[in-house]
């Protein structure tokens, strides 16, 4: 049993939910959003509650009915609320500007790095070491920020790098003399 999926979504004000038998798109003040839906799995929306159930109680059922309901939840916050990772640089002369849709790195590296955001994707830099990148889509939001952060991963030794605001980087020891 899933205890996840058996859960009712509660729908905000101004926000509205139509469910196709093939898909479900949620729409709300920052925008839409929308996501397939498997044939496995039924969505009814009654009043300001949504509920997932699933057609049958097999093992591959099961495993979607927890997921479709969380994934429901994301867009519903992600329209109403968005998400945001923060991402920290670290290192002398590493810096970044947003240009457009174009976030502008300084890594190191002999020449800068242009990295093109998605749409639906924003980046905000404050103080030229700390990159903000907001969205509706969870799942994006946090692939675009893996894939800035894997520009320049954070080493070990002296931590120069792209990481997240809570990722803790765990330091090695450098050589010592005899």
């Amino acid at each position: 049993m899933s205890r996840v999926g058996l859960k009712k979504i509660t729908i905000p004000n101004g926000v509205n939910i139509k469910v196709n038998p093939d898909n479900v798109h949620v729409k709300g003040p920052k925008g839409e959003n929308q996501k397939p839906l498997r044939p496995e799995i039924k969505v009814d929306v009654q009043g300001a509650e949504v509920t997932v159930s699933r057609a049958s109680d097999d093992r591959f059922s099961r495993s979607l009915h927890g997921l479709t309901r969380n994934e429901i939840q994301n867009m519903i916050v992600g329209v109403t609320q968005g998400f945001e990772k923060i991402l920290e640089i670290n290192g002398v002369g590493f810096r970044a500007a947003v240009q457009g849709r174009m976030l502008v790195l300084n890594l190191g590296y002999s020449h800068p790095i242009n990295f093109e955001l998605p749409k639906g994707i924003d980046a905000t830099v404050e103080k030229q070491t700390t990159v903000t990148i907001k969205g509706i889509d969870r799942y994006l939001v946090g692939q675009v920020a893996a894939n800035v952060r894997a520009l320049r991963e954070p080493e070990p030794y002296k931590g120069k790098g792209i990481k997240y605001r809570d990722e803790r980087i765990i330091r090695k020891e450098g050589k010592t003399g005899k």
